[in-house]
């Protein structure tokens, strides 16, 4: 017996050290290919950063072109016995290396906003994350109870759910217009929209959530006297709550998902426009940094909404 739990504990070390290597391979390996991408000549590099445009008029230097164009260039340039242009083998404009992204990230925390964006990077995330705050709070104010009340009460389920089948396949930004016209130019329509794009779903996400319930586990607090309000607060909530848990944390990320399409109604603002702004100036090394910021955030709100839920709910194993 003591052989078996030892066997099992090390099958245990083995499968989370295997993990953490995954893990670690999953982040190494996309950005080891975008280096040999960036750094390596022969791997890609489809253009030409001119260096020097020679007798070239129309050349000038830090401009990119073609390998071809580069090449029949060079060509006219030697049959006219003039200077030929030099030039050193580069990737696209909308391919930055990663250390350039890199410092683009450090510059971001660093300095005021970049050329043609009216705020720095930061204070365009701060504004993004008060829209997801208050547009997933207002949808979960919202969609939690009637969720609940829809998986545990046949008689709402059929009252609501049809309608809330309709809307959720009418896309959010359908609702930009109405929503400009209704709360302004603002932040309250883009609020609006995340709620809308996560409301619909939620309801019927945490409804089926609740379906899930052990009914034994209902009867049998039925059969002890609990019924209405006291069954519902005292054996249905805490027994979907780490359900619930998880699926908050899926729908968050939905939310993210409302937001690119939410910051360009009305007022233009947030990382989004940040990221319009920057891609129209062909600054795709804040593009890229913008993308990393929101990335990382997301990445690293889940994880600590996981750990807190294996916290929380310590007699349920949460998977991530």
């Amino acid at each position: 017996m003591q052989g078996f739990v030892a066997s099992w504990r090390l099958y245990g070390r083995t499968d989370r050290m295997l993990r953490n290597i995954f893990g670690i391979l999953a982040v190494l390996l996309p950005l080891l290919l975008w280096s040999a991408v960036s750094y390596l000549p022969f791997v890609w590099h489809p253009q030409v950063l001119i260096t020097d445009p020679g007798g070239e008029e129309y050349l000038e230097a830090g401009m990119r072109m073609n390998r071809a164009d580069f090449a029949r260039a060079v060509r006219e340039m030697q049959d006219q016995h003039q200077p030929v242009p030099q030039g050193i083998p580069s990737n696209p404009v909308y391919l930055p290396s990663p250390g350039e992204v890199l410092s683009a990230f450090v510059h971001a925390f660093t300095s005021s906003a970049p050329v043609g964006a009216e705020h720095s990077i930061t204070q365009a995330f701060a504004h993004s994350i008060r829209i997801i705050f208050w547009g997933f709070v207002i949808s979960s104010a919202m969609g939690v109870p009637l969720g609940i009340m829809c998986g545990s009460i046949p008689a709402v389920a059929r009252l609501v759910e049809p309608s809330v089948d309709f809307f959720r396949y009418l896309p959010a930004p359908a609702f930009g217009a109405l929503a400009v016209a209704i709360l302004g130019i603002y932040d309250a329509p883009k609020i609006a929209i995340i709620v809308i794009g996560t409301l619909f779903q939620q309801i019927l996400v945490i409804a089926n959530t609740t379906r899930k319930l052990d009914f034994a586990l209902v009867e049998a607090s039925r059969t002890l006297g609990a019924k209405g309000l006291r069954l519902l607060f005292r054996v249905v909530i805490p027994g979907i709550l780490p359900d619930l848990y998880r699926d908050q944390r899926i729908l968050l990320g939905w939310a993210w998902t409302y937001l690119i399409v939410a910051e360009l109604i009305g007022t233009s603002s947030g990382i989004t426009w940040f990221i319009t702004q920057q891609a129209r100036y062909q600054h795709f090394d804040n593009v890229f940094a913008a993308m990393a910021l929101i990335g990382i955030v997301g990445l690293g709100t889940d994880m600590v909404l996981g750990v807190v839920g294996r916290r929380l709910f310590t007699w349920k194993r949460e998977n991530g």
